[in-house]
């Protein structure tokens, strides 16, 4: 099934939503949501690592079936960070230049992940 990477590591797609929850996590590692707002920096973060481990459980699967759903649960995500963002921009969490660079990163990996799955419809 999975004919364009032998593991998860070697997905494009895992390799930027890595970086992009790695990201996520130091960037609310200081500061006050750090500090004081944990709601929101658990959820953020959260939302981040879903989509890397949705992609990485997608490609377990036995099916191309399963492995679209799960990028679809990532893609889901996706749109959740963007939203978070905003948030961080308005409770000035995070600076405007900031926030703008992390939701591109999230809208190309959004389209990344759309790609792949319909790739895998067409197998």
């Amino acid at each position: 099934m999975n004919d364009f990477a032998k593991q998860f590591e070697d997905l494009g797609i895992w390799q930027d939503a890595r970086i992009q929850a790695a990201s996520l996590y130091c960037d609310f590692a200081i500061g006050v949501a750090a500090e004081r707002d944990f709601g929101y920096r658990d959820q953020i973060q959260r939302a981040g690592v879903s989509v890397m481990n949705n992609g990485a459980g997608g490609f377990g699967r036995h099916s191309a079936a399963e492995f679209a759903r799960l990028l679809n649960i990532a893609k889901g995500s996706c749109g959740e960070v963007p939203s978070m963002l905003y948030l961080a921009e308005d409770l000035q969490y995070q600076t405007p230049e900031v926030a703008h660079s992390r939701w591109e990163r999230t809208r190309q990996l959004s389209q990344g992940i759309e790609t792949l799955a319909e790739s895998l419809g067409s197998k």
